[in-house]
């Protein structure tokens, strides 16, 4: 049962099934492989960061830079391959996502590329597509995840479904500027979009197919809060089918509102009305639903180190946590750490990114990581960060336990008071050379020294978001607020 108005899913999924036709020979000469789009004005630092290619629409993402950013990522992949394939392509409901879809479907048809166009749904959902379906050989998602509707990104994918390899993206990079001198042209050959909604449902059926029949989440009543983003017509349909009742908040495709004052950066809409309805269980999912923040029925955050230390827990007690062993970053909570040393487990912390966990969880094999701000990754399950897998699990795991979600809560650990703030820093130079500021650095040694080991703190540059994030976490509140106040009026200072 949904307790909404949310559109028909089947006209987000179930559209008619198209079948891929063959590259269509270009009649142009080959011969030069540099396309004649006119010049593209590119930053002085690197395009892209942590999360593919994000910035303002109109400023840094325009038209004609997705244009090529399309073509010289056609000629990357199809070298890498050695073949021309498919680019599974998905979008989140931004004003602009129709726009860079066009402008980055027309490049990568005129390097060779199919492109198989799925429309509005989560970045796992590309992921997914790509490593499933025959004939795909990358992925390409249009979203700027959890920053504000005048924002957008390119994120893209290898045919495994992992974000693209640093490498790769710097071949695409150099092309970009004009340094394609490495590249032998390629036979020329344009081609084809097709729309291919219908793949959707296969995504559908994967994040199930774990848990039915054997578990339904029956006789749960879940608050789901949808951002106004990619997962609005996905999610319902999930929760529903695995028999929860659900109630959405903020479940309409809206380029406008997306993340703005809910989803998982603002879940303030959420707790109240999990209290409000008496619900087990809510959760708060991004733009592009690759993360997921929980509320408990008391209305509590439960973040991505509550979710970390919960399915960490549930995988050691099946024997499916090799070493027990659990990869996050340096943003994780102490609280979390050492209480999962307790339990005999240990725990790797990576820059901050999912990429760093995913890279490192590779090296090591393990098999559950993630982020505090409630991206998660468990390969035992998917192929990428997924926050409605991460969801449907935690509730099946409240299921299986027999538990409340509040009562789990209660009896894992305490966190450590951290605060994290945000400074906004618009320009870029400034921003992401931060580091060569001495008095900045002197100030954050200050912190530390005087802290000791009573505390810890950490500086940097968002890779996503015209900020410098400030995080400061001591064992009592008060030192917390005093170093985070007196770091961020450093960075104010000789940054901002």
């Amino acid at each position: 049962m949904v307790l909404s108005s949310v559109p028909p899913t089947e006209t987000a999924i179930a559209a008619p099934q198209t079948h891929s036709k063959p590259v269509r020979s270009n009649p142009v000469s080959p011969n030069s492989i540099q396309p004649s789009w006119g010049v593209v004005s590119l930053p002085s630092t690197r395009l892209f960061g942590t999360d593919g290619i994000r910035g303002r629409v109109g400023d840094l993402l325009t038209a004609p830079l997705a244009l090529q950013v399309g073509f010289w990522a056609g000629q990357v992949l199809r070298r890498h391959h050695g073949e021309a394939g498919a680019i599974v392509m998905g979008q989140d409901s931004r004003n602009s996502s129709d726009m860079l879809a066009m402008a980055l479907s027309a490049g990568l048809t005129a390097a060779g590329l199919e492109v198989w166009n799925v429309g509005l749904c989560p970045t796992p959902a590309v992921a997914h597509l790509t490593s499933t379906t025959p004939g795909a050989i990358g992925g390409v998602m249009i979203s700027a995840s959890h920053n504000p509707p005048e924002d957008n990104g390119i994120k893209f994918f290898n045919a495994t479904g992992a974000k693209l390899s640093p490498e790769l993206q710097s071949d695409m990079e150099a092309a970009l500027r004009g340094n394609f001198s490495d590249y032998k042209p390629i036979s020329a050959s344009w081609g084809q979009q097709q729309h291919r909604a219908d793949l959707v449902a296969n995504y559908l059926e994967s994040l199930q197919r774990p848990l039915l029949p054997q578990l339904t989440l029956s006789g749960l009543r879940i608050v789901l809060d949808l951002a106004w983003g990619a997962a609005t017509y996905i999610a319902p349909r999930v929760f529903t089918e695995m028999g929860a009742e659900v109630i959405c908040l903020h479940d309409r495709a809206d380029g406008d509102r997306i993340n703005v004052n809910c989803g998982s950066t603002h879940p303030q809409h959420l707790q109240a009305t999990v209290q409000a309805c008496g619900a087990d269980i809510g959760f708060a999912f991004d733009g592009d639903a690759d993360r997921v923040i929980a509320v408990d029925g008391q209305g509590r955050l439960v973040d991505g180190d509550y979710i970390l230390y919960l399915w960490g827990q549930a995988l050691k007690r099946t024997n499916q946590l090799p070493d027990n062993l659990i990869v996050s970053t340096v943003m994780a909570n102490l609280g979390f750490e050492r209480a999962w040393q307790r339990q005999g487990g240990t725990l790797i912390r990576t820059a901050v990114g999912d990429q760093y966990v995913h890279a490192e969880m590779q090296r090591r094999g393990a098999k559950l990581g993630g982020e505090q701000s409630g991206h998660i990754l468990c390969p035992h399950y998917g192929v990428s960060g997924d926050g409605l897998l991460t969801a449907l699990h935690l509730a099946a795991l409240v299921q299986q336990t027999g538990t409340s979600l509040a009562e789990l809560v209660n009896q894992s650990f305490q966190t450590y008071p951290q605060i994290l703030r945000n400074v906004r820093v618009d320009d870029r130079e400034r921003r992401l050379n931060w580091q060569q500021s001495d008095r900045l650095q002197q100030a954050i040694a200050d912190a530390e020294a005087a802290m000791g080991d009573q505390g810890r703190v950490l500086v940097r540059a968002s890779g996503t978001e015209p900020l410098i994030r400030v995080m400061v976490e001591a064992v009592s509140a008060e030192l917390t607020h005093y170093w985070t106040e007196s770091l961020v009026l450093a960075v104010q200072r000789y940054v901002g």
